[in-house]
């Protein structure tokens, strides 16, 4: 089975993310939306299919990160979110959440062996 095919999102906090995002825009020229900057690029085993990487500034405050005390998480892409998962509960890999399916893909919450809360996302865009 094939685990992580490459890097969804890079999130992280910051003091004021509309600045941050105003700032990356004006100066790198990042074309923003709600989320921040979407990358999107081909896929190596089918240059038809688009894929897309997130780079996302969150509130410093923000809770979304937890239980990780880090000021960034990672999302990874998957192809099969649902056998991965029964996969990492099998080697004993801490799984936080259950998995969600929103209109834009699957997701689900795990964390590596020092704590660091990583995002697992199965894209709709594969299909």
């Amino acid at each position: 089975m094939k685990r992580v095919t490459g890097i969804g999102g890079i999130f992280f906090k910051c003091n004021d993310p509309e600045k941050i995002k105003e700032w990356y825009k004006t100066h790198l020229g990042f074309n923003m939306d709600a989320y921040g900057a979407k990358f999107e690029w081909r896929r190596a085993d089918d240059s038809t299919q688009k894929g897309s990487t997130l780079w996302s500034p969150f509130p410093d405050k923000t809770k979304y990160f937890e239980p990780s005390s880090k000021d960034f998480m990672i999302n990874y892409r998957v192809d099969d979110l649902e056998a991965l998962v029964t996969a990492l509960k099998s080697e004993g890999v801490t799984v936080l959440d259950n998995i969600e399916t929103y209109d834009y893909g699957k997701f689900v919450h795990i964390l590596d062996v020092e704590g660091n809360k990583i995002e697992l996302w199965e894209s709709i865009e594969k299909k």
